[in-house]
């Protein structure tokens, strides 16, 4: 349970700092949710490394 709750924290940390603000994001979801999610989870470094502590949690 601690490991799940420490990762959901890393998780919310890199999304807090980088992704909320991200004009890139911003500009991708002007188009499309989807792009924009898409780019997130297949090219942003940032998106890559929160996918992968997500995948921890399985």
């Amino acid at each position: 349970m601690k490991k799940t709750v420490e990762t959901v924290r890393k998780i919310n940390q890199l999304e807090d700092h980088y992704c909320h603000h991200c004009l890139i994001k911003q500009t991708l979801r002007r188009e499309s949710k989807t792009a924009a999610h898409a780019y997130c989870i297949s090219k942003c470094s940032v998106g890559l490394q929160i996918k992968q502590w997500g995948n921890n949690l399985q």
